[in-house]
């Protein structure tokens, strides 16, 4: 039998579509369903790599997780990474497919890319009972309608009821959903079968005339009013780094200043997240060089263009302070293409990157980097090899263009399982680099960096035993689960679905 099949779309970007999504899927899992995840158009700078080395969208990799099965390429068939203004990054069933510029997207996008959903949708709805689809941006924007290949051409795709989230918090919620609707066509608007407010807060009773109002205007119910919730799981959307949780901290209220270079083209910015989780450490994302000060520690992030923002690193003015920082003692870490900025050269032959052919790092590394077209996306696992107590076996995932060779004296950071070496350590241990994003998940390495920071300033370590990762996650989807069954109507989303709970089918 088919799939069943229910739909997250939202009247904005960052309403809350794959936290829904996410949570859906743990519940209907912990009903004993077997639930897939579906989004069939990703554009996204936070990506996840699968098992066999395919990149979705990060979001994708979380449901699944959520779902208690093992990520695909199908669940995010094609994923879009912003490269260069109107140029990105088109990557199919998990490898790169080309780039696609502005013209290219209008002339011919839809007829290219749906072969390739219908095919993963297909093989997904054959072997799964309910299928959990997220749509992405707005259905209503109606200048990307004759393009739009992830809201509601996908839901008649699936012949799928669509629940509509919008975002209370950034104000106008009802004009939001009065106005999509608007927007819509008749029959798109029939598919949407309910209405859910996302991050309330106050009193509740506040507002019921307003939902009374919506429903009675509309004829669609509202599913649930769901309170602002810290769901501790990654973020998909690049907007999440305006929220309150990135606002630049105070640096008297923390023991440890922790500040991580906010780049133009930042990637996998959810790398960063364990370090919020860090007792008395100040976390703040740096955008403008008068923010910097003294940190403790400062990281460049992962990035999809090295060398562009590296350009910007350097006309922004933040070459010289860095190098400061430096020489006053502030540890300084480098993530994939941060790692490759921290070396002495950086070579791109066949213009992979940007067409600049060579370009100088800022030469705390002794490597040089080479750009080539092949992208290398693994999951990776090792021992920690640098000047550490502890020889800490770290995992993760490799995404990057380029090799970086090891050119002078350096330790380095990490011996792979695969027999590779990874990373580079400088002599005096203040700067590494490595490839490894989720370098932080590693949570008794956190715990253990922050440590080495507070010993550095005379303060105290704190325990070194920390809830692992793993473990960590499990405890967000239970209690995002909670969250969602405890403020929506269930028994409606089941009927949707013509199902019941614990994994029955309506006849």
């Amino acid at each position: 039998m088919k799939a069943r099949a229910i739909m997250v779309q939202g009247t904005s970007s960052d309403a809350g579509k794959s936290m829904l999504a996410t949570a859906l899927c743990r519940i209907f899992a912990n009903q004993g369903f077997k639930v897939a995840p579906f989004k069939s158009q990703n554009m996204a700078l936070n990506s996840y790599v699968t098992k066999s080395g395919g990149e979705i969208g990060r979001a994708q990799g979380v449901q699944a997780e959520a779902a208690r099965i093992e990520p695909t390429t199908d669940m995010n068939p094609i994923l879009l990474k912003p490269k260069q203004d109107m140029v990105a990054e088109m990557i199919v069933h998990g490898k790169r497919f080309a780039d696609l510029d502005a013209s290219d997207y209008r002339a011919s996008y839809v007829r290219q890319a749906m072969p390739f959903v219908s095919e993963s949708y297909d093989r997904l709805a054959a072997e799964y009972d309910v299928l959990v689809i997220e749509g992405a941006g707005s259905p209503a924007e109606i200048n990307l309608r004759d393009r739009d290949i992830a809201n509601m051409r996908i839901a008649e795709l699936a012949d799928a009821a669509v629940i509509l989230v919008a975002d209370i918090e950034r104000g106008g919620v009802f004009a939001s959903i009065i106005g999509t609707l608007a927007l819509l066509t008749e029959s798109e608007r029939k598919r949407i079968k309910g209405f859910v407010i996302n991050k309330f807060r106050g009193r509740r009773e506040l507002l019921d005339d307003g939902v009374e109002w919506l429903e009675r205007e509309t004829g669609i119910p509202v599913l649930a009013v769901l309170p602002y919730f810290d769901v501790g799981i990654d973020a998909e959307d690049s907007l999440a780094l305006a929220s309150l949780r990135f606002k630049r901290p105070r640096s008297d209220e923390f023991s440890i200043d922790i500040a991580i270079l906010r780049l133009p083209r930042i990637s996998n910015f959810t790398d960063f997240d364990p370090l919020f989780d860090e007792p008395e450490a100040g976390v703040r994302y740096v955008r403008h060089v008068g923010e910097l000060g003294t940190p403790d520690l400062l990281i460049i992030p992962g990035t999809k263009n090295t060398l562009d923002d590296l350009n910007w690193l350097r006309g922004a003015g933040f070459e010289q302070p860095i190098r400061s920082l430096r020489a006053k003692g502030t540890q300084i870490i480098g993530i994939c293409g941060g790692y490759q900025m921290l070396g002495e050269r950086l070579f791109d032959p066949d213009g992979v990157e940007n067409g600049q052919s060579e370009a100088a790092g800022l030469g705390f590394l002794p490597i040089d980097t080479v750009f080539q077209a092949e992208k290398k996306t693994v999951q990776m696992t090792g021992r920690l090899i640098a000047a550490w107590e502890d020889a800490l076996e770290l995992e993760g995932y490799e995404i990057h263009l380029g090799i970086s060779t090891m050119t002078g004296s350096a330790q380095p950071f990490l011996q792979l399982a695969d027999g590779r070496l990874d990373g580079a350590v400088s002599v005096d241990g203040q700067v590494f680099g490595t490839y490894l994003h989720g370098l932080f998940h590693n949570r008794s390495f956190t715990r253990e960096l922050c440590n080495r920071l507070r010993v550095k300033k005379g303060l105290d370590p704190l325990d070194r035993n920390v809830l692992t990762e793993a473990d960590r996650r499990e405890e967000a989807y239970e209690g995002l689960a909670r969250h969602v069954v405890e403020h929506m109507d269930m028994e409606k989303v089941y009927q949707l679905l013509n199902v019941k709970e614990n994994g029955g089918v309506r006849v």
